[in-house]
C-alpha cells in the first residue's frame, strides 16, 4: 500500500505543482492544495501513516539543509542586525495580540499567553522553497528571512520554558538555555573543524557517492543534536548546509542531495501537510478558525514587516520578508502538541490549530509572489 501511495504522491504533486507554475503561483502552492484533495478532508485517497510522516520529516530535513547549502555566508553576516529586528518584533506582536485575543475568549492567563506563542511562531521551510523558485534565497532579504527563522525559533522555544515552568511544568530553565546554547556553540565548532576533516576523508573512499554520504551524515546529525537540544531539527539541518557551504565540496553535495530531495522526499513533505488536514467536526468552529487564521496571518505579516523597514528595507521588501515569515508549519504543530500534552491547550482546540496552521501555510507561497513581484 505504501508504494501505491508514493506513486500517488509523486505524480499528483509534481502535475499540481506544473498547473500552480502555469497560472502564475509558486509549484509549491499546488503541492499543498493537492495533498488536501488528495487527503480524508476531500477524496480520501491517501491518508496519513508513521512511514509518510517519517518520509515527510527527512524531506523537510533535507529542504533546509539544501537551503543552507546556497547561503551565503558574507551576506548571511550582514542582514544579522535586519534578522534581530524582524525576529524579534515578529514575535512580539502576534505574542501581544493572541494574549489579548485569548483574554477575549475567557482563556486563562497562561493559555492566553499559550495562544500567543502559538501564533509567533514560524516555520520557513515553505517560504524557502518559494524563495528558491523566485531566485530570490540568495538576496539579502533570503538571508534575512533565515536568519530571522533562527532567531525566532530559539526565541519562542524559551519563552514556551518559562511559560511551562510558571505553570507548574518540571523544567529546568537553566538546563534548558544551556542545552541551546551548547548547541550552536558545538554546531559552529564542528562545522569549522570536523565537518571539513570528514568530507576529506570521504572523498578518497573508494565506494560510490562517498561525498554525499558524508553530507547526508552530517545533515542528519546535525538534525538529530539540534532536536536533543530542544532547537528545532531543521534548524540543525540548515546549519548542517551552511558548515558544508564553505568546503570545495559545496556544489557537488548541492547537487546530489537536489535530485535525492526533490525526486521524492520533498514532495511527499509539502503533499503530507495538505493530507494531515481533516475537516470533520469543525463546522462549529468555522468562526474561531477564520478569526485566528486571520490574526495569525495579520500580525506576523505586519510585525515581521516593521522589523525589516526598521532595519533599512523600503516597503515592499518588507512585507516581502514579513509574507515569507507567516507559515507556521511544523513548528506550530510541535508547540501544539507540547500545549496538549501539559494542558495549556484546550482538546477541542487543537484540531483548530492545525487548520489555522495549514491556512498560514497555503497563503505564504501567493503572497510572497504578490509583493516580491509587484
Amino acid at each position: 500500500m505504501i508504494i501505491f501511495q508514493l506513486a500517488i504522491i509523486l505524480l499528483a504533486s509534481k502535475i499540481a505543482g506544473d498547473l500552480a507554475a502555469r497560472i502564475g503561483q509558486p509549484s509549491v502552492l499546488g503541492k499543498l492544495l493537492i495533498g488536501i484533495i488528495l487527503g480524508p478532508a476531500v477524496l480520501g485517497i491517501i491518508t496519513s501513516t508513521e512511514i509518510i510522516d517519517e518520509l515527510s520529516e527527512i524531506g523537510v530535513i533535507l529542504l533546509m539543509f539544501l537551503a543552507g547549502l546556497e547561503t551565503d555566508i558574507e551576506e548571511f553576516k550582514r542582514t544579522g542586525k535586519a534578522s534581530a529586528y524582524v525576529g524579534v518584533i515578529g514575535i512580539i506582536v502576534p505574542l501581544s495580540l493572541g494574549y489579548a485575543t485569548g483574554l477575549f475568549l475567557d482563556m486563562s492567563t497562561f493559555e492566553a499567553i499559550f495562544l500567543g506563542l502559538l501564533l509567533s511562531s514560524t516555520s520557513v521551510s515553505i517560504s524557502v522553497q518559494a524563495l528558491k523558485e523566485m531566485d530570490k534565497l540568495k538576496s539579502r532579504e533570503g538571508m534575512t528571512i533565515l536568519g530571522a527563522a533562527v532567531i525566532d525559533d530559539v526565541l519562542v522555544i524559551i519563552i514556551l520554558a518559562f511559560l511551562m515552568s510558571a505553570a507548574g511544568g518540571e523544567v529546568n530553565l537553566g538546563m534548558l538555555i544551556a542545552k541551546k546554547a551548547g548547541f550552536f556553540v558545538v554546531a559552529i565548532l564542528l562545522g569549522w573543524i570536523a565537518v571539513p576533516w570528514l568530507l576529506r576523508r570521504f572523498a578518497p573512499l573508494r565506494v560510490t557517492e562517498s561525498v554525499i554520504s558524508a553530507g547526508l551524515i552530517i545533515c542528519f546529525l546535525y538534525a538529530a543534536m539540534a532536536e536533543y537540544a530542544g532547537v528545532a531539527d531543521i534548524i540543525g539541518a540548515y546549519i548542517a548546509g551552511v558548515a558544508i557551504s564553505l568546503t570545495d565540496f559545496k556544489h557537488e553535495v548541492f547537487e546530489k542531495v537536489e535530485t535525492i530531495g526533490y525526486s521524492v522526499f520533498v514532495p511527499v513533505f509539502f503533499t503530507s501537510i495538505g493530507i494531515a488536514v481533516d475537516f470533520e467536526g469543525l463546522g462549529s468552529y468555522i468562526g474561531v478558525i477564520a478569526a485566528l487564521s486571520l490574526l495569525a496571518i495579520l500580525t506576523k505579516l505586519l510585525g515581521s514587516a516593521v522589523g525589516a523597514f526598521f532595519a533599512g528595507f523600503d516597503w515592499r521588501s518588507s512585507f516581502g520578508i514579513g509574507s515569507a515569515m507567516v507559515s507556521r508549519g511544523e513548528v506550530a504543530l510541535i508547540i501544539a502538541a507540547i500545549g496538549l500534552e501539559s494542558g495549556l491547550l484546550a482538546e477541542q482546540l487543537f484540531p483548530v490549530i492545525v487548520i489555522v496552521v495549514l491556512v498560514t501555510t497555503v497563503v505564504t507561497p501567493p503572497m510572497m509572489k504578490a509583493f516580491f513581484k509587484a
